[in-house]
């Protein structure tokens, strides 16, 4: 069967901290060529499915609030694009933190989930690097990032992720990365991008994002979890940062691992942004 061309704006609609719009050459490159379905547990920002627009595919991510987006942009894009609009017209400093505040002041209770995706959009592309952030109370707690013209509303690209994921079976999950896994075949193709293991001790780096605390432990546990899924005759793409602690923990996919160069600002400075090594491990050749 021929494959349909892709929508070249179908592409990512918010802006994600280790994104791998930079490293698709390289992912795509070392796909396996054929497969069955197709699995992403850490969603994120979507840059590698979307690139893809494969028609069988399981998405999952921890972020509630992100999960929720992207079955509004499928099921409500019309109504979406109106809510920021008027995010778009209102947009300013004071008027970021009070949208921000409706997690302090219990006002994100009454919104409804199109609203709640408005909101997480329109903070992700107004806020201080496009970060998500949430304090111990899970709040967000991204300052404003004073940019002149954020792309609020990206009506084009925001359609044509809503007919892709509509007129495919894509299904979106939320909650733990194994949970998603569990429906995994043999032929199915696993792309894992976890948080990322610390390229040092600094709390700044790029990769210091490990919401709900994914340190060595987690790293380790995953490892565990690409041996099950290898065992189950799945082709499983992992990446990570090239650290000693996942060359380790991934010794023994050594053969089929490979460097690569991504650009990534390795602390809070904007003068560190530099080129730093990640790796793509994969259980096949």
């Amino acid at each position: 069967m021929a494959k349909q061309a892709k929508n070249l704006l179908v592409r990512p609609f918010v802006k994600w901290a280790g994104g791998k719009r930079q490293l698709l050459p390289e992912i795509k490159e070392h796909m396996p060529k054929h497969f069955n379905s197709y699995f992403e547990p850490f969603v994120g920002g979507g840059a590698v499915f979307l690139s893809q627009q494969l028609p069988n595919i399981v998405i999952n991510d921890f972020n509630e609030e992100l999960t929720n987006t992207y079955k509004i942009v499928r099921d409500s894009v019309d109504e979406l694009i109106e809510f920021l609009s008027i995010h778009e017209k209102n947009n300013s400093s004071e008027y970021y933190y009070e949208v921000r505040s409706w997690d302090r002041n219990g006002q994100i209770n009454k919104k409804t989930p199109v609203e709640k995706a408005a909101r997480f959009i329109y903070l992700n592309k107004t806020g201080f690097n496009g970060l998500f952030r949430v304090n111990r109370q899970g709040q967000i707690n991204v300052p404003f990032g004073r940019y002149k013209n954020p792309a609020i509303v990206n009506e084009e690209v925001l359609r044509a992720v809503s007919n892709y994921l509509k007129h495919n079976n894509v299904k979106i999950l939320t909650g733990d990365y194994e949970e998603a896994l569990k429906t995994v075949r043999k032929n199915d193709f696993v792309y894992l991008d976890p948080p990322y293991a610390s390229l040092n001790d600094d709390k700044t780096s790029f990769v210091g994002y490990t919401f709900n605390g994914f340190g060595d432990k987690q790293q380790e546990h995953l490892r565990d979890v690409f041996k099950e899924l290898d065992s189950r005759g799945a082709f499983v793409m992992l990446s990570n940062s090239s650290v000693p602690l996942i060359h380790e923990l991934y010794k023994d996919f050594s053969e089929t691992s490979i460097i690569v160069k991504a650009n990534r600002s390795i602390n809070s400075n904007g003068s560190g942004r530099n080129k730093v090594d990640e790796v793509l491990i994969m259980n096949y050749r």
